[in-house]
């Protein structure tokens, strides 16, 4: 993987920090709690790991995984591992035994960076693994190593860490992306959507391990000397709320449901805690209309909707400042391209539904032996099929829904999001979700809501759902109506919020 006499010498971890020491070294990097972590202080601790890595005898290329909370160390572990030429692996924290298991032997991992009483750490694995302990050890071995430490020599194509799937579909798939492919989604979704510069504080509600988390709260801000605020504990609409009165973040990150349980949470005084923010962001799901408009009209901030992946790292179609089309995706951003294309690879026309595909710099060249899935996904000229369904008119693309979540009624595609949006306007719905039912051998649409507090005790479920299906009926035309509702506690979700179609159609 590592063709060292070719080209310069290119590090990650050493692009993110040497700059940032030099120029600003006593600036805070970090806030996390009490903690405030310089730039210096964040360098002196990734060497440290780096030295933790050589004492142990592990080999450039082996993998690091992390499981760890958002807080500094999982900074330290990352950068520390690219640095010394390790892949680091970050992985989801609230996963059960056997899905570690599943990913320490798939990724082959030789450490397991966590804490003493995650599920990670009870993991067995087939093959030799050290174990390093957040809370019980790996602070002393750290700091008993030199603060100084030589960067591996690797190259801008080299891999620089993984990244697994959601697994929304299937076992996660792990993503090696390269040492250009932070720098360059930094430089383009960081500087030229969010206008990002060394004076911003950046807070993420979803986590470093997440690929839309880990741009938000590290190597977007790093790049450009900017200040992360990393929450270590679950972001409760509360804490969410509390942390940004405390911290006073100048660029926000969510994704749609959270936007829609803090705006729940929020009175004045919450949404007042917000006056230091003059970016939102949000990806992960299309963000509805209505939750934009809820947004704004609480805290006067338009929320920036955007698509990315894992597999592209980061955030590749976007709406940006003063340019906000509520209800779409909005247009590529610079350093991407894209296309919508039928299912025999030709580009529609403008307006018609298909298949988003797109290509950059930092989008993977492969899932990690998996050369059945990347023959199928990856085409030629470096375009990958996203799986999201898409149209696009005057360069803003709006999302249709996941390829597999399609409804076909009546020979006529539907879109679940178009009638999702609809039902989250009612007053009764929390969250909906669309998907299609075989009746008498056809597909028709059902609707799955979780309701607002208190709308079920008001009036009787045979009313509401009355209710529902006239507030859609008046607002769609007839072959997009729904055949009928089912009411729930919660919709089901991946770690990343995305909700899970498949599981309802079940």
């Amino acid at each position: 993987m590592n063709n060292l006499n070719e080209g310069k010498i290119f590090n990650a971890a050493s692009e993110l920090l040497t700059a940032n020491v030099a120029l600003r070294g006593e600036k805070v990097a970090i806030f996390c709690g009490d903690e405030r972590v310089t730039y210096k202080t964040v360098q002196e601790n990734v060497n440290r790991f780096v030295n933790v890595l050589n004492a142990l005898g592990v080999k450039p290329a082996e993998r690091v995984m992390i499981v760890l909370p958002d807080t500094p160390m999982f900074v330290y572990a990352f950068l520390g591992s690219i640095k010394f030429g390790a892949w680091p692996v970050p992985v989801n924290t609230m996963l059960q035994e056997k899905d570690y298991e599943y990913m320490l032997d798939n990724s082959d991992a030789r450490v397991l960076v966590t804490v003493g009483d995650s599920k990670a750490a009870h993991a067995k694995t087939t093959q030799f693994c050290y174990k390093l302990l957040a809370d019980h050890g790996l602070e002393t071995l750290m700091g008993s190593a030199s603060k100084e430490a030589e960067t591996y020599p690797t190259q801008k194509e080299d891999i620089a860490f993984w990244l697994y799937s959601s697994g929304s579909t299937g076992r996660p798939k792990g993503v090696p992306h390269r040492h250009i492919d932070m720098i360059h989604s930094a430089d383009n979704y960081g500087k030229k959507v969010l206008g990002i510069s060394e004076s911003d504080i950046c807070y993420s509600v979803s986590k470093l391990f997440f690929a839309y988390g880990l741009g938000n709260g590290l190597h977007i801000p790093f790049r450009h000397g900017a200040s992360t605020v990393l929450l270590s504990s679950p972001p409760s609409p509360e804490s969410v709320i509390k942390t940004v009165a405390t911290f006073k973040p100048t660029i926000f990150f969510g994704v749609p449901t959270q936007y829609n349980s803090v705006l729940k949470r929020m009175d004045g005084e919450g949404a007042g805690s917000f006056n230091s923010v003059r970016v939102c962001a949000s990806a992960g799901e299309a963000l509805p209309p209505e939750i934009f408009k809820k947004w704004k009209d609480a805290t006067g901030i338009e929320i920036l909707d955007g698509i990315g992946s894992t597999e592209a790292l980061h955030i590749f179609i976007s709406n940006r400042p003063g340019d906000v089309k509520p209800g779409t995706s909005g247009r590529i951003v610079p350093g991407y391209d894209a296309k919508i294309i039928d299912d025999e690879g030709n580009e529609v026309k403008e307006g018609e539904g298909g298949q988003l595909i797109i290509r950059g710099e930092s989008v993977t060249r492969g899932y990690w032996q998996k050369p059945e899935t990347n023959a199928e996904k990856f085409l030629d000229d470096g375009w990958f099929k996203t799986g999201d369904m898409y149209t696009q008119e005057n360069g803003y693309f709006t999302y249709q829904g996941r390829a597999d979540d399609m409804l076909k009624v009546g020979g006529i595609w539907v879109s679940p999001v178009e009638i999702e949006n609809v039902l989250i306007q009612h007053r009764a719905v929390n969250e909906a979700a669309v998907v299609g039912h075989e009746v008498e051998g056809l597909s028709k649409a059902f609707g799955y809501i979780s309701l607002n507090e208190g709308y079920v005790d008001r009036s009787g479920k045979d009313e509401l759902t009355s209710e529902i299906l006239k507030f859609v009926s008046e607002r769609l035309p007839k072959y997009k109506w729904l055949r009928d509702v089912y009411f729930v506690e919660e919709l089901p979700k991946t770690a990343t919020g995305k909700i899970q179609r498949f599981r309802l159609r079940k």
